[in-house]
């Protein structure tokens, strides 16, 4: 979003343009997940997550661990989804240099998600456990 500030020197703090902000964010979210079949993918597996780390009444401090993870990964998705959008944008036609830059990107995904899936079978595995036994 443009600063539309018209004055020299800092905008000021307004709460309509801070809204404005908040309403563009989500925007973006929504726009990922319904256009992203892997922040489809994300979404659902933090839903199931959630809905372990609830019926396993996980403590605060896992909670740390699985609202960090993620996060993470959903940062990771937002950021390879934005330069995927942008590379496109740049050279609609095939080209090398972007298509690694695309790769690397999407590379970033698989390690936060791998570390994500890591995080969430030490969070909830031994709780799971100890519930069935």
């Amino acid at each position: 979003m443009q600063n539309q500030n018209t004055t020299s020197g800092p905008a000021r703090f307004r709460m309509k343009a801070r809204f404005r902000s908040f309403v563009f964010a989500a925007r973006g979210l929504h726009l990922m997940v319904e256009r992203e079949h892997n922040a489809r993918v994300h979404l659902a597996a933090a839903a199931v997550a959630v809905a372990a780390g609830f019926l396993l009444h996980i403590s605060a401090s896992d909670w740390r661990w699985i609202v960090l993870a993620i996060a993470i990964v959903w940062l990771a998705e937002a950021f390879n989804t934005a330069l995927e959008h942008l590379c496109d944008r740049v050279s609609p036609q095939f080209d090398a240099t972007i298509g690694r830059v695309k790769d690397i990107a999407a590379g970033a995904v698989l390690v936060a998600s791998i570390a994500a899936a890591l995080i969430g079978l030490l969070t909830l595995v031994p709780p799971l456990l100890r519930a069935v036994s």
